[in-house]
């Protein structure tokens, strides 16, 4: 069991020996300075004296300011412009920045110097010494010597040179606002170069857009001659193959096609024709066959002799049935009656023939009309196919034409759109403010400003050599200590006693109390690697015991200091270690558990520690997190695992709306798009919690710490977790781990705490290194304090 006043028998790295005080500390100096008040307050007063001196004999300039509007949206005159206009603001921001340096191009600056005369003027590099030689030479009778073209070359380069020194464009941030600022020695010039360059500006500006679409419209009629002849060529070779090859018709479809199409349904007409006087025919054979009356036909009704014959022959059957009823059978007048009944069947049967013979005749006549159409359409289909077969090459024909044809027209229309953009100015910059002379000149400032300055020069100026000169003094006289030597073996040392428990509220006393220079010699950074020799660190059998106390952090408001330069781990609203601190219980404990988990990690260059929490898992996210964040003070290149599949505290925390999503930069990830690796600014890499159940979240985390090992990029491998009650993940990566510490909160009971811990641990136990006490307060009372904070 834990017992908070057992001592633990643990190496302590040795007290850190105090330097040797300085030559003089801050009251000597003072003192010194003191003393010598009356000689740095002269050599002030002297120095403030030649700063007016310099100041009144500087050249005053005087800065005169025109404010140009460049909008990058020209006006809409035409459909389509020479050149495109920007659609999004960086665009916009890019042509206002390219106009603005156009501002200062050569082509203005030369006009600028023509029209105000620059290069006769002494101030831009023109010279007086031509002048009065003129003026001697005229005085006896002789005429200056007209300067050649390279000498006037040479005289506007200069002046070129000084106007582009005079000239300071500045574009206001999110507008389209551009100042031209000229300076001068001469006010009234300033303003007027000022405004003589903004016109001149404008002026090119129209004049490079006339320019643009003059030098357009001659590109584009220079092509209309070409263009126009391939387009004649072109139609000319389709019209002669159309006629070489018989392609005459409509402008819907040729001469052949809509034959081939009439042949088409007038065969199949045809065909219906003859099928129907076959059906016909059919008809009448079968009517003939059969013993039904052969006189039920259509034709048969519908003609009128049949009609009648079959009248007379009702009629005479009739007479022959009275007859043959008054009569006997032998007698004339019966057989007459009777040879006349078979005289009208006769006739009718007769002209039924004369039917059938009709019908016989009809299907002959159109099945040779069918067969002369069907010949004729596979002429016209022998024909269609050639013509078909000539048609690829006309299409080609076609289509060329119609591209040369667009192309004309377009070069056409387009070549008289540009000419009459030539005189239309489509720029909408133009200036909102002229220049005025300027009342006040801007360079040198005000004599009391050089005054103030070459007074606090001197007097730092004397101070310093008095002080240099005492440091060099005392340096000459002091004696040179001489160092001591050091053994070559180091003497034995018996055997501790065993220490009273001590408190840490002395200890921290004790340390607060001490001097700057001893505070001073011991930094963060001198502390021992993290894995030293096993000779130099003896084997620690007890683990260590850490307190985390309010003293040792400091807490922040997340939601009101977070800042967007990146992920800061102090910045997340939990309480994290003091910047700045000197070497404290706390720490020092910290770097012995450190040292402890490299000593059992062995020839693992990457040590893997685990900090397992009781109760509330807020504690144990605090203090691994203040444990990363010590490792990373004392240099050690540190991945921080978020290994709590359960709650993801740090991961959340990290991964918050508003603060800065993981980086694309980061090697590390696993397994899932959202947890990859996060830098931060604090020189510790955070790795998110994977999402997933525990089975899987644990194998993510041990493929990432092969990953890292493999890989080299890191010194330490802190894992946030696993939660308690253990699961059958958490335990695998307890073997996974190097090293435990064991997380207790002291609003809890620490002995059983540890031995819920312990318990839960099992086989693994002999890992832990290291207990943290967490005496931070509860949440409840942070949040309160984060009020009135707020």
């Amino acid at each position: 069991m834990l017992d908070y006043n057992q001592p633990i028998d643990r190496a302590r790295p040795e007290a850190a020996q105090q330097r040797p005080p300085a030559g003089f500390n801050m009251l000597e100096l003072f003192n010194l300075l003191w003393r010598r008040k009356v000689a740095i307050a002269a050599a002030a007063l002297l120095g403030a004296t030649l700063a007016v001196t310099v100041g009144k004999s500087l050249t005053p300039r005087y800065t005169a300011t025109a404010q140009l509007y460049v909008d990058p949206r020209e006006l809409q005159l035409v459909d389509r412009e020479l050149t495109p206009r920007a659609q999004d603001v960086s665009g916009m921001s890019m042509l206002v920045e390219s106009q603005a340096r156009l501002i200062t191009s050569n082509s203005v600056l030369l006009q600028v110097i023509q029209q105000a005369g620059l290069d006769k003027d002494t101030e831009f590099g023109g010279g007086d010494g031509a002048s009065l030689m003129s003026s001697l030479l005229g005085l006896i009778g002789l005429q200056p010597r007209t300067p050649s073209a390279a000498e006037k070359k040479e005289v506007q380069l200069a002046a070129l040179d000084a106007l582009n020194r005079h000239i300071t464009i500045r574009k206001t941030d999110k507008s389209f606002i551009v100042d031209i600022e000229v300076w001068s020695t001469d006010p009234a010039k300033a303003a007027m170069l000022a405004n003589t360059l903004t016109n001149v500006y404008l002026t090119e500006s129209r004049n490079s857009q006339a320019l643009a679409a003059r030098r357009a419209t001659n590109d584009l009629s220079g092509r209309l001659k070409e263009l126009r002849e391939r387009l004649r060529n072109a139609e000319t070779a389709l019209a002669t193959y159309k006629a070489q090859n018989n392609f005459v018709g409509t402008q819907d479809s040729l001469i052949s096609d809509q034959q081939l199409s009439a042949s088409n349904q007038r065969l199949s007409a045809a065909r219906a024709a003859t099928m129907d006087a076959q059906a016909r025919l059919d008809q009448i054979e079968a009517s003939r066959r059969t013993a039904a009356d052969a006189g039920a036909i259509p034709e048969a009704l519908q003609s009128p002799t049949i009609a009648n014959l079959r009248a007379q022959y009702a009629d005479a059957r009739k007479k022959y049935a009275e007859q043959a009823g008054e009569l006997g059978p032998r007698h004339p007048a019966l057989r007459q009656t009777e040879k006349q009944v078979e005289d009208l069947k006769r006739t009718i049967n007769e002209e039924i023939d004369r039917f059938a013979q009709s019908a016989k005749n009809d299907l002959t006549r159109a099945r040779d009309f069918e067969a002369s159409l069907n010949r004729a359409l596979e002429a016209q289909k022998r024909q269609s196919v050639q013509l078909s077969q000539a048609a690829v090459r006309l299409r080609e024909l076609e289509r060329e034409a119609d591209a040369s044809r667009d192309v004309y027209q377009s070069f056409l229309k387009r070549s008289r759109e540009t000419e009459e953009q030539e005189s239309l100015n489509t720029s909408a910059a133009r200036v909102i403010g002229e220049a005025t002379v300027p009342q006040r000149r801007s360079f040198p400032p005000a004599m009391s400003l050089f005054a103030m300055i070459g007074f606090v020069f001197g007097g730092l100026a004397a101070s310093s050599w008095f002080a240099a000169a005492e440091l060099l003094f005392a340096g000459a006289t002091a004696p040179v200590p001489t160092p001591a030597r050091r053994d070559r073996a180091p003497a034995p040392q018996p055997p501790r006693a065993p220490e009273p428990p001590r408190t840490p509220e002395p200890a921290r006393a004790q340390q607060i109390s001490r001097t700057p220079e001893v505070a001073q010699a011991l930094p963060e950074l001198d502390a021992p690697p993290l894995q030293p020799a096993a000779a130099e660190q003896p084997l620690i059998e007890k683990p260590l015991i850490a307190r985390l106390q309010e003293a040792d952090v400091i807490r922040t408001l997340g939601a009101i200091l977070a800042t967007g330069g990146g992920v800061d781990l102090t910045r997340l609203g939990w309480p994290t270690l003091r910047p700045g601190f000197p070497l404290t219980t706390l720490l020092n404990a910290w770097r012995d558990m450190r040292i402890a988990a490299a000593r059992r990690a062995g020839s693992k260059a990457m040590p893997v520690i685990a900090l397992v929490g009781a109760g509330e898992t807020a504690g144990r996210n605090v203090t691994a997190l203040n444990f990363a964040l010590a490792a990373a003070r004392d240099g050690a290149r540190v991945l921080m695992i978020d290994a709590d599949h359960q709650a993801h505290a740090l991961s959340n925390k990290v991964n918050r709306p508003g603060r800065s999503e993981p980086s694309g930069l980061g090697w590390l990830s696993i397994g899932s798009k959202a947890a990859r690796e996060i830098k931060t600014v604090n020189g510790v890499s955070v790795l998110p919690a994977a999402q997933g159940d525990a089975g899987k979240a644990t194998e993510a985390i041990r493929k990432a710490i092969a990953q890292a090992r493999a890989a080299g990029g890191y010194d330490l491998v802190i894992l946030d977790g696993p939660a308690m009650p253990l699961s059958a993940g958490g335990r695998k990566l307890l073997d996974e781990a190097d090293a435990l510490v064991a997380v207790l909160p002291t609003s809890l009971d620490i002995n059983d705490s540890l031995e819920e811990i312990l318990s839960a641990f099992g086989r693994a136990d002999r890992k832990l290194v290291g207990v943290v006490l967490d005496e931070l307060a509860p949440a409840i009372q942070a949040r309160q304090r984060g009020r009135q904070y707020a």
